[in-house]
């Protein structure tokens, strides 16, 4: 399961608000650290999205 979250969250098409806290994060503590916590943000948005029916950071961006 975490190999598949870092690959999702390390993919080519992440979007801008993820590699913005990619980049803050890499800076800070590294870049291992770095894919791993946006992995785990990846997580929580789909845990929120099978949990609510919709994601709500999709609607931040519509806006």
């Amino acid at each position: 399961m975490r190999w598949a979250a870092v690959e999702a969250a390390t993919g080519r098409y992440r979007s801008a608000e993820l590699r913005a806290d990619y980049t803050r994060i890499a800076e800070r503590r590294g870049k291992r650290k770095a894919q791993l916590a946006v992995a785990r943000k990846v997580l929580t948005l789909v845990y929120y999205g099978l949990r609510d029916g919709h994601i709500r950071a999709l609607d931040h961006q519509a806006a």
